[in-house]
């Protein structure tokens, strides 16, 4: 276990699980203590918990929907624009052909989508960020294989580094951390 240094802030603590089930049922029980800013590792997808977490977060949904739509409707006002400013009459055909325009106002609709997601999704997840106190953590790669994790941040309004220590061992989880921000930072 980790130590703060003298200029180290407390980031939060980190109980180590063997079982996904075990991890469930933490997190279930630290919800009901009243425990909300609380977060989970696993190396798979684990059924119930993003419920358990109360996750609930659509920020990445909307991004890619507004871009979507702002890329199609970009695509087409394009399209009508130039047809419009710059007309050719050919064969007498109409100078706005909706079923001709709609190739090009999906690629755009998609291509915008794509990027508004993976732009919103850096933006919500603070990304990049080359740094995280949990990687600090010794065990913290058995993440990604075969060790589960629940992290309770001192951001908490209930959390206290004795009473939260407490309350996760009586988790009976196989380790506990303490998580620091290097020199004091946030």
């Amino acid at each position: 276990m980790r130590e703060p240094e003298a200029t180290s802030a407390v980031f939060g603590l980190m109980a180590e699980f063997d079982r996904p089930d075990r991890l469930l049922d933490a997190v279930k029980q630290a919800r009901a203590a009243h425990y909300r800013t609380v977060d989970a590792y696993s190396p798979f997808p684990i059924e119930g918990l993003a419920e358990a977490l109360d996750f609930k977060d659509a920020r990445v949904p909307i991004f890619t929907l507004i871009g979507g739509i702002g890329g199609a409707a970009l695509g087409f006002g394009m399209q009508v624009y130039t047809n419009l400013a710059f007309p050719i009459d050919i064969g007498n055909r109409p100078l706005v052909a909706v079923p001709a325009f709609m190739l090009i106002t999906f690629e755009l609709g998609v291509l915008c989508a794509v990027l508004l997601c993976i732009g919103g999704m850096f933006a919500v997840n603070h990304l990049p960020r080359l740094n995280h106190p949990v990687f600090d953590v010794q065990t913290f790669h058995l993440a990604s294989s075969d060790k589960f994790f629940l992290v309770i941040f001192s951001t908490d309004r209930k959390f206290d580094p004795d009473d939260t220590r407490t309350f996760l061992a009586a988790l009976k989880p196989r380790r506990i951390d303490l998580m620091t921000h290097p020199s004091g930072g946030t």
